[in-house]
């Protein structure tokens, strides 16, 4: 079987693995990392969403034969160690503003807001409703009032 290498949360890990694997099953059922949840496994719902050298993706669409062993990977269980203080503060906002209702979406979502603050940092500027208008994450709670004020609050305490 090929072992495949990359950088997860920060330390290097090697798995024995088809290429074909999905990097979803590869964090939950071989290195035991279950912050990305399984919700669609087609790159609909975004429940698994983590970052990829930095950048929000999907880790149910992409196959593990396709990262390269420099390729860092980061998932809600390593966003606190990408910033200063016990928590991220994104994810401090999300406890503020108390958004988790069943819970199982809030990784993603806070992945993905993250990564969205990040983007239009690059860009210059602050965020806009309109880019709170293209994370697709899916709640089935409905909690989009609150994940949209802790994506502001969390990104103003980001700066």
């Amino acid at each position: 079987m090929p072992k495949q290498t990359f950088v997860l949360n920060g330390r290097t890990v090697t798995v024995n693995v088809n290429d074909d694997v999905r990097v979803l099953w590869v964090l939950r059922d071989l290195l035991g990392v279950t912050g990305p949840k399984y919700g669609c496994g087609i790159n609909v719902c975004k429940a698994c969403t983590s970052h990829i050298n930095g950048k929000a993706f999907n880790p149910c669409s992409v196959r593990v034969g396709d990262l390269k062993p420099k390729d860092r990977i980061t998932t809600i269980e390593g966003l606190a160690d990408t910033a200063p203080g016990d928590l991220h503060p994104m994810q401090q906002a999300w406890i503020d503003l108390d958004v988790a209702q069943c819970g199982y979406c809030q990784p993603g979502q806070i992945m993905a807001a993250v990564a969205l603050v990040k983007k239009v940092r690059r860009e210059g500027r602050d965020i806009r409703d309109s880019d709170l208008d293209r994370i697709r994450n899916i709640c089935r709670c409905g909690t989009y009032v609150r994940i949209r004020e802790a994506i502001e609050k969390g990104a103003r305490a980001m700066r």
